[in-house]
């Protein structure tokens, strides 16, 4: 059955956009909720010519949207999580976790246009955020434990020198390292 979307959906397509879907898609959920129209070639004319109508606002929409993927440009996020021995997380990192913590770095974005795998362990991952059919920028996602200790800058102070052994030292560590041999070897009975 082919569809007219009225509005964006994703995994399935944008406004405007004529998609196949089943019937039943179609009739039970799609038409009803107001989220599409039957594609018969009536509709298809009106379609084609609200699209040259419309186009000078389609372009509009689509320079903004790229504005906004280039205020995200370099942006990378870090989200700490619970995380078992094994590396598994308590629950999991969703589009919802990404919103919010985009939302603290001042960026407003809705969750639903956010995809992404649900994150399940600790890893890099990738997030894309859909502003218009053509921009859809990549948000690289980084998920640590929660309680990992952060590595530690520590100032390098030169190496002591130490002085070389004396040969009654070299003997003494010989003759104590031949002894733990022995007492390691099997006693045979």
């Amino acid at each position: 059955m082919e569809i007219i979307l009225k509005e964006d959906i994703i995994g399935l397509g944008f406004k405007n956009d004529i998609v196949n879907v089943k019937s039943g898609y179609g009739r039970n959920y799609l038409i009803p909720q107001g989220k599409g129209v039957i594609a018969s070639p009536s509709a298809k004319k009106v379609l084609a010519e609200n699209l040259k109508q419309q186009a000078h606002k389609l372009a509009a929409q689509k320079a903004a949207a790229e504005d906004r993927a280039k205020t995200l440009e370099g942006v990378a996020l870090t989200i700490p999580a619970k995380v078992s021995i094994t590396g598994q997380l308590y629950g999991s990192v969703t589009a919802a976790t990404v919103a919010e913590e985009l939302k603290k770095l001042g960026f407003d974005i809705d969750r639903k246009i956010i995809t992404m795998r649900d994150i399940k362990k600790v890893g890099d991952y990738v997030a894309t955020v859909h502003f218009h059919k053509e921009v859809k920028p990549e948000i690289p996602v980084t998920v640590v434990a929660e309680n990992a200790p952060e590595p530690e800058k520590v100032e390098e102070a030169p190496a002591p020198v130490e002085e070389a052994p004396v040969a009654e030292e070299i003997v003494e560590a010989a003759d104590v390292e031949n002894f733990a041999e022995e007492e390691e070897a099997p006693v045979a009975e």
